[in-house]
């Protein structure tokens, strides 16, 4: 599939238009990119993880994280349709400095970002969240709880990230389908608000 003209494409569904939107599921190094759209995909998530070996040990910073053995080394890619004129396709982005050039052709195209935060790492967010901004892609905050993290209200969080007040945050749990799909829709909400 060429990701450059996912964005906009409209295909004929039982007469009926279906719209088919790029979305960006971004963020650090483990903190749930892979997880989340394997939880929403309504196809079988296509993934490029490989093993994690001693060669990025001192690159890739496991701290925070329990149990990572693997990583995104390209894109993750799922499908999920919200209704029946809307299609999202989602992109996941590998999230370590080492694969930045790959995010140029990733946005080319893209309607949204959703940027998902581990409220344990904010300062881990300001890198992506930068590169979101230098390619001009909205996007929507979604914090993504692990077990045993506490909660931040959403004015820490906004003061912690420097967020714009139009910007969405919403909590969810990659591992959960209905929160991870409230957070996506919490993007799309936000996109069609800047179109009217």
């Amino acid at each position: 599939m060429d990701s450059k003209h996912v964005s906009g494409e409209k295909t004929l569904l039982h007469d009926k238009v279906q719209i088919a939107a790029k979305i960006l599921v971004v963020g650090h190094f483990a903190v749930g990119k892979t997880t989340f759209i394997g939880t929403l995909s309504e196809i079988p998530p296509l993934r490029t993880e490989e093993t994690m070996t001693q060669a990025a040990a001192h690159i890739d910073d496991l701290k925070g994280t329990t149990g990572k053995t693997t990583t995104t080394v390209a894109m993750d890619f799922g499908r999920l349709t919200l209704n029946e004129r809307l299609v999202l396709y989602l992109f996941g982005t590998p999230g370590q400095q080492r694969f930045v050039q790959v995010w140029e052709d990733m946005t080319r195209g893209a309607l949204g970002a959703l940027v998902l935060v581990d409220p344990q790492r904010l300062k881990e967010s300001f890198a992506v969240m930068d590169l979101v901004e230098k390619y001009g892609v909205p996007y929507a905050i979604a914090v993504n709880h692990f077990d045993g993290t506490l909660a931040r209200s959403e004015e820490e969080l906004r003061e912690a990230l420097d967020l714009l007040p139009e910007t969405p945050v919403v909590t969810c749990d990659a591992r959960d389908e209905k929160s991870s799909a409230n957070a996506l829709v919490a993007l799309v909400r936000y996109l069609q608000s800047r179109t009217r």
